[in-house]
């Protein structure tokens, strides 16, 4: 039996990874489960799955979470700290990394220097830190098993093809609610359209990142991280079915897809089975219900945001992680409606050039980027207001 320590417990990733562990009782255990600030449906969680700890992020918590919970034989704590800690437990197996932005650093570092399985699901990680992520991931004999449905996909094509390295990667993307948009028409848009994607249940930030084609952005910096790949072998396509998890082609030729029902059941289940397979709770693709599966090319003018992650990747250094930076700052400030959904590409790229650029950066300059970055995009939006301009 395998135990596991989901970071990230009460959010879309962790509620369903949850599910896949309560339907395999003989495979997996909860060891550990932690949540950001929803002290409620951690408790909850807690109380069915009997993990040996719980962490809540927010410190102000601490006390809510512990009433919640008191009388149960379940370690409580609390604060960024402990999270970071909680992962090196000797009774952990596999940590699942489900924490929504830069905040899945620190532990996912932690956790390989502890020597666990890390099943990735933060691609925020590996887009700010890549090289040194996965240089001490190697160093340390520990395998990034990667939870994201494309990577999924990928991961998958490529096993028994190890010895033969990619032509290139496909990427497919839905497209989101807004694909076929003109920009007059997304200047227009509200987050509560954004936040209604077609094909997927996930939470409001990725959701946001998705209908900006930003994710897809991400995904490609993670991609090039976790496959060893260049730039220019990383191609998007939009496949609005989202059967087609992604695709990769070798050098006869040859193209290998991964395909599945969009529901993050079935890549979250095999990253905790990795390298077995078991049967899941999910639907199964009829495909006469899908008579036809189509492709077509982004938009790189509509939705720039794509343009700019690209430009992050090929530049290097800290500027993935200044980008990353700025797109958390501007896509809290759309979801607060401070924001024009087509302001937020200009103010990602404002923030990218003001920043201070590392050709070479340790760890800890990647702390001192983001705190950079998230400044300069809050004030860029604070000068962007001042000045009357439409946000």
């Amino acid at each position: 039996m395998k135990r596991i320590a989901i970071l990230g417990s009460t959010g879309s990733i962790g509620t369903q990874a949850l599910d896949v562990i309560e339907h395999h009782p003989d495979l997996f255990g909860v060891e550990v489960l932690v949540a950001g600030s929803n002290a409620g449906l951690l408790a909850e969680q807690a109380r069915h799955h009997r993990p040996n700890a719980v962490v809540i992020g927010n410190a102000d918590k601490y006390d809510e979470l512990c009433r919640m919970l008191d009388g149960e034989d379940i370690k409580v704590y609390a604060g960024a700290d402990a999270v970071a800690q909680i992962v090196g437990m000797s009774s952990i197996d596999v940590v699942l990394v489900a924490l929504v932005g830069f905040s899945g650093l620190r532990p996912t570092r932690n956790a390989i220097e502890a020597g666990k399985t890390v099943a990735l699901a933060n691609k925020e990680t590996l887009v700010v830190a890549g090289s040194h992520i996965m240089e001490l991931a190697a160093a340390k004999g520990v395998p990034i098993l990667p939870v994201d449905s494309e990577h999924s996909a990928i991961f998958q094509c490529l096993n028994g093809e190890r010895h033969l390295q990619p032509t290139k990667i496909i990427l497919t993307a839905s497209g989101g609610p807004f694909r076929g948009y003109s920009l007059e028409r997304l200047a227009t848009v509200s987050a509560a359209d954004a936040l209604k994607h077609p094909n997927w249940d996930m939470g409001a930030k990725v959701t946001i990142d998705s209908a900006s084609l930003m994710n897809k952005g991400l995904e490609s910096i993670e991609a090039k991280w976790l496959f060893g790949l260049r730039p220019e072998q990383i191609e998007i396509v939009v496949h609005p079915q989202s059967i087609i998890h992604s695709m990769v082609e070798f050098e006869d030729g040859s193209i290998k897809a991964q395909l599945g029902m969009p529901d993050m059941r079935l890549p979250i289940q095999y990253a905790l089975t990795y390298p077995m397979r078991t049967s899941c709770p999910v639907r199964r693709v009829d495909f006469a219900d899908y008579p036809q599966l189509t492709f077509e090319k982004p938009d790189r003018d509509v939705f720039r945001n794509l343009t700019l992650a690209f430009e992050a990747m090929s530049r290097g250094g800290n500027m993935p992680c200044i980008m990353n930076g700025a797109n958390e700052v501007v896509v809290a400030s759309f979801l607060r409606g401070e924001t024009a959904f087509t302001d937020m590409p200009r103010l990602i790229e404002a923030t990218m050039s003001r920043c201070q650029f590392v050709a070479d950066p340790s760890f800890d300059d990647y702390f001192e980027t983001d705190a950079e970055a998230r400044a300069i995009a809050a004030e860029v939006i604070s000068e962007a207001r001042r000045a009357g301009r439409p946000l």
